[in-house]
């Protein structure tokens, strides 16, 4: 029988890797997909919480979360588009040109 703590486990270690992504890489790419990966290990617990407690509150949060995840999504890969057609590279290092 898989339980909550079974799914939290997991959303535990989606989480912790997204977390390392962030922090270890410079490709704003894949710093962009760790941040994803964290976004969904949020969902899991939401999702699992609320069918352990019988609750539907949960599921509404993840409905809004997926929803700002995909405006982020649009903002951010036209940000990256934007980016690298200015400096032909997304290395986090040269974000900070973008100062005037």
């Amino acid at each position: 029988m898989i339980s909550v703590y079974h799914f939290m486990t997991v959303a535990a270690i989606l989480f912790a890797m997204g977390t390392y992504g962030v922090l270890t890489r410079r490709n704003a790419i894949v710093i962009y997909m760790c941040i994803e990966l964290m976004l969904n290990s949020v969902n899991l617990t939401f999702i699992a919480l609320s069918s352990h407690l019988q609750s539907m509150d949960g599921q509404v949060f993840v409905v809004f979360i997926m929803a700002v995840a995909g405006a982020e999504a649009a903002v951010g890969l036209a940000l990256m588009i934007t980016f690298y057609r200015n400096r032909e590279t997304i290395d986090v290092d040269d974000m900070n040109l973008l100062k005037l």
